[in-house]
């Protein structure tokens, strides 16, 4: 609203030179000359809005003056309302927050103010045009500011929609994800049910065979038995003696099959699967950030100590190798000795409690279920292991690149690497895909995958070089890690809060990297001197690296951190 001087900002409409012009009119830039001074409004008003002023019952009332009279009248004659109070007038400023009130206001909110004076009481000299103007320049400023912002937010609006029907997608994805992986868990059980029965209904047919076979084996001795009086003493000696067979043959297959029992076919539900999906609150979490927010540094982790625990037996034919480790449920460790062809389960200080003995060498081993661990075998097989109170042997299936290190289980399907690639198997074994190329046939991996770990929908693979490839789910490439400080890169892990820890075989170094791919430094470097690290895997619990070497070692490392 224009006060005083204002209305010689007004400069489009009629060209007539008025001394004063209208403030309402001004303000839709049209040149009317002032005729009179609402001294309530605070404002200049030609004929018109006079006219329309007096009609108003809300300023019928208002004291007008006529311009010249209101030029030379003192400011006090101006009779301004509050803000916060709109029946009342202004009549005390506040020296403490430099701003005029109503009495209401000083006595509610500014009584323990110092330097409240009555208006009539300050010394208030006539503003100059310069400050004037400088307020009205700084007034159109944050006009023209406020309206950038506005269709600013009004964009905001706008890309939010796409924000929301992306995430709806993205929702959508999921639903669609879990039930597909819901239905493949479906159709690989209902596969192993049928393939479980052909094999048990044909054992069974051919026992039942058998033994109708030897029913009859033994009635044609009985029927003979009836004449073995008639016939000489040599021929009696050998009927007597294939009788005898024919019977102890049938006691044996009798006591056999009273051994085996009835069978029964039994199927014990998959209690991770329910729980994960019967306990879980929610599919995500949704938040609103500030674009421009700076986002948290990542955490630098620094090694605060490292210590080795020897996991050799006193069983153990040589020396150990300990090629790979995981972690259970309960925080406890099972790793692999390839020399030894063992499975060895540590207790919660790290202590052999139990192991399992093997055909073939194991090398990589990743847990499949809150029961059970699987093993990648040299002679191209991956063994099941049961994990209850003790480790035993289950089945297993045949895979490709037995002799290569790597291997990952994520979201039901193993990841295997061939050497050249990655096979995606399914827990039955049936190959789902290879992963080698990219949509434009170039290599995905620098030199040979070695080593994997899983981070939610991402499979971290170190290649074998300077880094590593992180893949999705469906194979492809997502990003790399890379620093010319690795060589040979073998081992991975990922802390709970997404850093990324590389192990170089030949640079014997372990180098971290945050979720988006930038290098964090070194968290072991060669002068530690521990030679050729292996693989590395992050315990949660204990905020620790468990590092194992590609070497003839009894012992694990761990390497325990600060940040």
């Amino acid at each position: 609203m224009a006060e005083g001087g204002g209305f010689t900002s007004i400069r489009d409409g009629s060209d007539a030179d008025f001394e004063i012009i209208c403030t309402p009119c001004g303000e839709d830039n049209i040149r009317e000359e002032a005729v009179k001074f609402c001294v309530e409004c605070n404002q200049y008003l030609c004929t018109t809005c006079v006219r329309y002023h007096r009609r108003i019952a809300a300023s019928k009332s208002h004291k007008l003056l006529g311009t010249h009279d209101a030029k030379n009248a003192s400011v006090a004659a101006v009779v301004t309302k509050c803000r916060y109070h709109p029946d009342r007038d202004i009549e005390m400023y506040c020296g403490t927050h430099d701003m005029v009130y109503c009495l209401k206001c000083i006595a509610t909110e500014h009584r323990a103010c110092e330097s409240v004076k009555n208006i009539e009481d300050v010394t208030t000299p006539f503003l100059q045009q310069n400050e004037i103007q400088g307020l009205q320049d700084e007034a159109k400023a944050i006009h023209d500011q406020l309206i950038a912002a506005n269709k600013k937010k009004q964009k905001n609006v706008g890309s939010f929609e796409e924000q929301r029907n992306e995430i709806l997608r993205n929702i959508q994805d999921i639903e669609r994800n879990i039930t597909e992986h819901i239905g493949k868990l479906k159709r690989e059980a209902v596969e192993s049910l049928n393939k479980m029965y052909s094999e048990i209904n044909r054992g069974m047919e051919s026992e039942i065979t058998l033994t109708a076979n030897t029913i009859t084996e033994v009635d044609k001795s009985t029927s003979m038995l009836q004449t073995v009086s008639n016939i000489d003493a040599r021929q009696q000696f050998v009927q007597m003696k294939l009788i005898q067979r024919t019977v102890k043959d049938a006691k044996k297959l009798f006591e056999e099959s009273e051994s085996q029992g009835t069978k029964v076919a039994r199927f014990t539900e998959n209690a991770d699967l329910k729980t994960v999906l019967m306990t879980a609150t929610e599919l995500g979490r949704l938040e609103t950030i500030n674009k421009n927010q700076k986002l948290p540094t990542p955490k630098q982790y620094k090694m605060k100590s490292k210590k080795y625990i020897k996991v050799r037996m006193p069983n153990d034919s040589t020396d150990c190798c300990i090629s790979d480790t995981c972690q259970l449920h309960d925080g406890t460790i099972i790793l692999t000795d390839y020399f030894n062809k063992k499975v060895k389960w540590l207790d919660v200080n790290y202590k052999v409690k139990c192991h399992c003995d093997l055909n073939n060498h194991p090398r990589d081993i990743c847990c499949t279920t809150q029961n059970e661990v699987a093993v990648k075998m040299e002679n191209n097989k991956v063994q099941f292991i049961a994990v209850d109170s003790s480790l035993s042997i289950l089945r297993d299936i045949s895979i490709e690149g037995g002799r290569y290190w790597g291997m990952a289980y994520i979201a039901g399907d193993l990841w295997v690497s061939i050497g050249s690639g990655i096979n995606v198997y399914s827990r039955s074994g049936t190959l789902l895909k290879s992963i080698s190329n990219n949509v434009n046939g170039q290599r995905i991996f620098k030199s040979s995958p070695q080593h994997m770990a899983a981070s939610g929908e991402t499979v971290i693979v170190a290649d074998g070089s300077d880094g590593a490839v992180c893949l999705g789910r469906d194979g492809t490439m997502k990003s790399e890690l890379r620093d010319g400080r690795l060589n040979y890169t073998q081992g991975v892990c990922v802390s709970s809060d997404g850093i990324l820890f590389l192990s170089g075989y030949n640079s014997n170094n372990i180098l971290m990297f945050s979720g988006d791919g930038k290098c964090q430094g070194e968290l072991l470097t060669k002068y530690i001197r521990l030679p050729n690290p292996g693989s590395l895997y992050y315990d949660n619990k204990r905020k620790c690296i468990i590092l194992t070497l590609h070497t003839r070692c009894d012992s694990i490392y761990i390497l325990e951190m600060c940040d």
